[in-house]
């Protein structure tokens, strides 16, 4: 019986998921041209490669490579790594909770790892201690914490309680805002500017040290929720019968809440709060090639590098020379589309 169902959730995918991976990598190099290429300095598709070889494109004084190679290339490699990281990690919470409407976001794992850096950031201020090199870990600490509340909530005889799990996830971000919310009203005006700062997201911070700082706990999540993929796909036709196939669900619980925990509190201490990506995204997703992880998860992550770089170019344009934050931008292009598929889903349901 278990088999026969597996077989019928390997059948669920379209017929050629390689055409939809082609063209999320050319949209990828399109965007790529644009994010390096395009900024309040100038427009020059050949920017996007000058920094590669400067002694051959001499039209380019050495101003313009620097703001390539200093704020843009870091800005690009972020948004890539955080449109990897918010499209992975949504993608296995659904495949946690079994549910599409579970989501880093919505449950108040990023609101979490919101909280205690900002927390950090006031601290900071009132005792003055530099809060920078600890942000990754505190913002880890606090969606850790928060995911392993939530997830014992809305766990029922061993089952994860959806009403349970998205009425916690609300309790939790509006306990979090309140908690920002009274951060701000005692911060002062350097604290104020990073917390809203921190509340919108931004890309705005880029830099390479940042990145470096960052970047063990991002690839750590990646990587091992990369290497979950296969268990987290048996997870999703049941966990009886995941069990039955030889998955020890209890390990694989505790492993994808740690490694979503680390990616979502690592994107929060560079970005702030980015919603909708790990929500709408694995959506799209799955429209396109099926449930099936061995082909959702991958352009998953592609798709979640499109929506951030075509995010991050939109903040840049509608306002320049200044931007706006990139939350803002990933709550008009998410939110929509989001009520679109809940009627959709709604139709095909009736």
């Amino acid at each position: 019986m278990s088999t026969l169902t597996l077989n019928r959730f390997n059948a669920i995918t379209l017929s050629n998921p390689h055409k939809w991976m082609l063209l999320s990598y050319g949209c990828i190099f399109a965007l790529t041209l644009l994010s390096i290429g395009y900024g309040a300095a100038g427009w020059d598709w050949r920017l996007a490669i000058a920094w590669l070889a400067p002694e051959h494109f001499s039209q380019f004084d050495a101003l313009q490579i620097n703001v390539v190679t200093q704020i843009r290339l870091p800005r690009f490699v972020l948004a890539v790594m955080v449109g990897l990281v918010l499209a992975q990690t949504g993608a296995a919470t659904q495949a946690l909770c079994r549910n599409p409407l579970a989501d880093p976001s919505i449950i108040g794992i990023s609101a979490g790892a919101a909280m205690v850096a900002v927390a950090f950031i006031a601290l900071s201020a009132q005792f003055n201690f530099s809060a920078q090199h600890y942000l990754p870990y505190a913002s880890f600490l606090g969606a850790l914490s928060v995911t392993s509340l939530v997830y014992l909530v809305s766990k029922q005889q061993k089952q994860i309680n959806i009403n349970t799990l998205i009425l916690v996830g609300v309790a939790i971000n509006a306990l979090a805002f309140a908690v920002i919310g009274l951060l701000s009203f005692y911060a002062d005006d350097s604290a104020l500017r990073l917390i809203n700062y921190w509340t919108m997201g931004s890309l705005g911070g880029a830099s390479w040290d940042n990145i470096k700082q960052a970047s063990p706990l991002l690839l750590l999540s990646l990587i091992g929720l990369w290497r979950l993929k296969e268990p987290m796909n048996l997870l999703l036709i049941g966990e009886s019968q995941a069990q039955y196939l030889g998955v020890d669900t209890s390990k694989l619980k505790l492993y994808v809440i740690i490694l979503v925990a680390l990616g979502v509190g690592a994107v929060v201490a560079l970005t702030g709060l980015i919603g909708f990506v790990g929500l709408v995204v694995p959506h799209i997703a799955r429209l396109m090639v099926g449930p099936h992880l061995r082909n959702m998860l991958p352009l998953c992550m592609l798709l979640g590098v499109i929506v951030l770089l075509l995010s991050d170019w939109l903040a840049r344009l509608v306002v320049m020379p200044a931007e706006l934050p990139i939350g803002i931008i990933t709550a008009l292009l998410g939110a929509p589309l989001f009520i679109y598929l809940i009627i959709k889903n709604k139709r095909d349901w009736s």
